[in-house]
């Protein structure tokens, strides 16, 4: 019974999936698409644990993943991708754990940036990450600067509450320089003073976020930014989340009236 049904997925899936993709057209040319992505990508070890593995296999399971996700997205003419690979919170993880993770991480930063596709842009605390971390995601920024494709945020040592503290310091550091007193900054400061000192400084905010797992909580991901981007929670796990998964959920964010928090 079992490789009946899978001879059968394999039959439907394709045509569903065509069926998504025609109808998905059709939003993008009705501007019905997200521009920017933002993704949580939750359930490596639990899926590691499912699979009998360790820590370790679910998240290489889960780095393998992401380039098919980029060209997922590049398909559909989204243009920025923002990654949640490690938080600030995941730092404090057990050093056997954390030390593996860490070269995951920098082994697939080192594979998008060798492919030469996307524009790689680090957000996050560097200086709480190891040297070689923080220094492989500078070199891959630094390699794809002039890469005319998606931006993809990778958001390593990210934590909302802390990119909202770096922000708020860049920008007290930064009046200070050109001689602006704490009174005369409170009489101007507005949320686009602040919005031009995060890291994602510059670029539109996620207009769908996107997390795996079937967790249903943001956890400190893009705080100041998601204010009023649409969420989608997705039951798979990240190294299971497919093609069609994604396509599912842009077209239930095809569907909805955005209401900008009116």
């Amino acid at each position: 019974m079992g490789a009946g049904r899978d001879a059968v997925k394999r039959v439907l899936y394709p045509a569903y999936e065509a069926r998504l993709v025609r109808r998905l057209r059709d939003a993008q040319e009705r501007g019905q698409l997200p521009a920017h992505v933002g993704v949580m990508l939750d359930g490596n070890r639990r899926w590691a644990k499912a699979v009998g593995a360790d820590s370790a296999a679910g998240h290489r399971a889960g780095a393998a993943n992401i380039e098919p996700f980029l060209g997922w997205c590049e398909d559909l003419g989204i243009e920025v991708v923002t990654l949640w690979l490690l938080s600030t919170d995941n730092l404090n993880r057990p050093e056997a754990e954390l030390v593996p993770l860490l070269g995951i991480i920098e082994d697939v930063v080192q594979e998008l940036r060798d492919a030469g596709r996307w524009r790689i842009n680090p957000v996050g605390a560097l200086d709480l990450l190891p040297d070689s971390t923080s220094r492989c995601l500078k070199d891959a920024a630094d390699a794809t600067r002039d890469v005319d494709g998606l931006l993809v945020n990778v958001a390593v040592g990210y934590g909302g509450r802390r990119e909202i503290a770096d922000a708020v310091r860049s920008l007290l550091q930064h009046h200070a320089s050109e001689g602006t007193t704490i009174e005369e900054l409170a009489s101007i400061l507005d949320v686009e003073h602040i919005a031009e000192h995060l890291y994602t400084k510059g670029q539109p905010d996620p207009d769908l976020v996107i997390r795996t797992s079937g967790e249903q909580r943001l956890g400190g991901f893009l705080l100041w930014q998601s204010t009023h981007s649409e969420f989608y929670f997705c039951e798979a796990y990240w190294p299971d989340f497919r093609r069609v998964d994604f396509l599912r959920a842009l077209r239930a964010y095809s569907e909805r009236h955005r209401r900008f928090g009116v």
